[in-house]
């Protein structure tokens, strides 16, 4: 469900709300903002963006090495704590493929592939 509060006389929205609203949630909302308030079916769905026309353009911008940040930074790993997982590199070297100051070998993409659980390609 998707609650949206618009400015007065305007189609801009103020603010929205959305996921599993409690009715009283809603009831206040209609009380407080009256017709500027309304609710809106979720008509959104989700897809694999793995399958989308975007990501598929978009994926040939991203070199191994962006690969390798993003998923590094998405799990919060740091510098030192993905060396010490992949067992093998310096800092510096990570920091270097990262910035694709050198390759990651196929060795390194299949490890990085078991550790973030993505196909191999992905670092390749």
């Amino acid at each position: 469900m998707l609650a949206v509060v618009k400015k007065h006389l305007s189609e801009e929205i103020l603010f929205e709300i959305k996921g599993d609203i409690p009715s009283e949630v809603t009831d206040y909302l209609a009380r407080e903002f009256g017709q500027d308030f309304e609710i809106r079916e979720n008509d959104e769905y989700l897809v694999n963006i793995f399958d989308t026309d975007w990501y598929r353009e978009t994926s040939t911008l991203i070199t191994p090495g962006d690969a390798m940040k993003i998923y590094r930074e998405n799990f919060r790993f740091t510098y030192m704590e993905l060396c010490s997982k992949i067992g093998k590199f310096t800092e510096h070297q990570i920091y270097d493929m990262e910035n694709s100051r050198c390759a990651v070998s196929k060795e390194t993409a299949e490890t990085l592939s078991r550790l973030f659980g993505v196909p191999t390609d992905r670092f390749l």
